[in-house]
């Protein structure tokens, strides 16, 4: 790392800092660098009249959740082109990461994690699409955000946070949902008789500072290491429908800011989805003919591979609903709910380094149709989901290494008047790299995160569009361990390039940081 001691700004367009300029990195980490930034693309919003609400405002010192009310904008209307979230935060001093959630009518719209600070204060923004919940932003509703903190004599720095909704108005380019629905006392789901698409949506998050926040990274009971579970690392988010198998997915693996025991990784450029939880979507629409009945039913989420009694997990849900405005009931039935017999083998292999290789994976199909006031509509959900992983590491945990791969392949076809229409999704979840401890107590991380998706949609069988994402971030950070923080000597880069490509356009965006230098900010498109 000591190659990058004295460099100096290669080339950058920073935003809004218009042309390049040269900067001094410094050789190592000081008491302040730039602001955390992404490559992710801005949500922004189209052009025209907008209204603004302030939803929350609040600093957080403790566990104490901030209440409000939340108001319709006034001059916007009730129908928006766009709804836009964004969060405005800054701290100073010392803190850990900490995750947060902001729910409005219950509904949850925002599912976050803080950076940590530099002593001398940072300031960070999230921007997130949220116009599918628009149903919610119609009447007034109760708010509630907390981001839980601990503020004392060591970690001093209070998290000041405020929340705006940007409303746009006209037509949206997709109908959002005709209600927004959160599950009530015990887990029950009661939806409209007219339902016709229903699609649940699940902020999955491992959490909590246990073993349960670095899951992959678990091992069987046998194997000497600090974070244990029966069957190994595979971990599976299941949604179930009165004791029936719905819906299945791969959990996507977060870093968080002081993940992988190196802050200094993510102090400017954070890991993919780290300020922005993307929740889990399950096309519950084949158990529409049996949710439309108008009672109650019981809808339960659960992680598979979760030690019994160990908590870590949160899987917060809320439900979609698409009406039939010419029908007061939709009846339909569940054609076929066939899963798979669910595979997970970790192999634990003694030595130095000590070793544990995992393959597990997992099918399921769902189809039932409804009948609706356009005719029958058939919908069919099929999902197959594979983890592999080798994990090796040394005694003392001094070496922990680990390289895995996540797959999470999902068809979706709707088949009712007109061609049927089909959404192919395949996502791709990588994790490569290791942490080392030195005789000289320096501490190196290097690693490398991927998040990929490819989509492809067609109709009577022709492609009619498609996408392809890479998200990838890569980092190499060293520091000394066991001394104070003015005492670490702290050197690292990291890198992010996203890529997101298809036939609605191309947009590609990289930075690159050096001991909390911006050294790059490129556009490729």
């Amino acid at each position: 790392m000591s190659m990058l001691a004295g460099a100096t700004l290669l080339a950058s367009t920073l935003l809004g800092a218009g042309p390049a300029r040269a900067a001094e990195v410094p050789g190592e980490f000081g008491t302040d660098w730039h602001d955390p930034v992404t490559a992710a693309p801005p949500v922004g919003g189209p052009v025209g009249k907008s209204c603004q609400v302030t939803l929350a405002e609040a600093q957080f010192k403790d566990f104490t959740p901030y209440k409000g009310t939340y108001t319709p904008p006034k001059g916007c209307g009730d129908r928006w082109s766009k709804v836009v979230l964004r969060l405005d935060g800054k701290v100073k001093g010392r803190q850990f990461d900490r995750l947060g959630y902001l729910h409005v009518g219950g509904v949850e719209i925002l599912r976050t994690s803080t950076p940590e600070p530099s002593p001398d204060g940072i300031a960070w923004s999230v921007e997130k699409d949220v116009t599918r919940y628009s149903d919610t932003f119609r009447s007034s509703q109760d708010v509630e955000m907390l981001i839980g903190n601990v503020v004392d004599d060591t970690y001093t720095g209070v998290l000041d946070v405020k929340v705006t909704l940007t409303f746009y108005r006209g037509k949206p380019a997709a109908a959002p949902a005709d209600k927004v629905l959160t599950l009530g006392d015990g887990n029950t789901l009661t939806t409209p008789r007219n339902s016709e698409r229903i699609l649940a949506e699940v902020y999955a998050t491992g959490s909590g500072g246990g073993c349960e926040e670095f899951w992959y990274l678990a091992v069987p009971d046998k194997a000497p290491y600090s974070c244990q579970a029966d069957g190994g690392p595979y971990r599976e988010v299941q949604i179930r429908v009165d004791g029936q198998l719905a819906g299945i997915a791969a959990p996507f693996p977060h870093v968080w800011t002081g993940g992988w025991s190196n802050p200094f990784l993510w102090y400017v450029v954070p890991a993919p989805r780290a300020f922005d939880v993307k929740p889990i979507e399950y096309d519950l629409t084949p158990f529409a003919g049996l949710l439309n009945d108008g009672r109650p039913h019981k809808v339960d989420v659960s992680v598979v591979g979760v030690p019994e009694g160990q908590s870590g997990w949160s899987a917060p849900v809320d439900v979609l609903v698409w009406q039939d405005a010419g029908r007061a009931h939709v009846p339909g039935k569940l054609t076929v709910d066939r899963a798979g017999e669910l595979a997970n083998s970790s192999t634990y292999t003694a030595g130095s380094p000590e070793r544990v290789d995992t393959e597990a994976g997992h099918r399921l199909t769902v189809s039932g149709y409804v009948d609706t006031s356009h005719g029958r509509v058939a919908t069919t959900v099929s999902r197959t989901l594979a983890n592999t992983s080798t994990h090796r590491w040394t005694d003392g945990e001094n070496v922990d290494g680990l390289d895995a791969k996540w797959t999470d392949d999902e068809s979706v076809t709707v088949d009712g008047r007109g061609p049927a229409r089909t959404t192919l999704t395949h996502r791709t979840y990588t994790m490569n790299g290791s942490t080392t401890i030195g005789d000289d107590a320096r501490l190196r991380t290097v690693l490398t995160l991927g998040d990929r998706a490819a989509v492809v949609e067609t109709r009577g069988g022709r492609r009619t569009g498609w996408s392809q994402l890479d998200d990838t971030v890569t980092g190499d950070a060293t520091y000394t361990t066991g001394v104070p923080r003015d005492q670490r000597h702290a050197v690292g880069t990291t890198s992010e390039r996203y890529r997101l490509y298809g036939s609605a356009g191309c947009y590609d965006h990289s930075l690159t940081t050096v001991q909390g230098v911006l050294t790059e900010d490129r556009d490729g498109c």
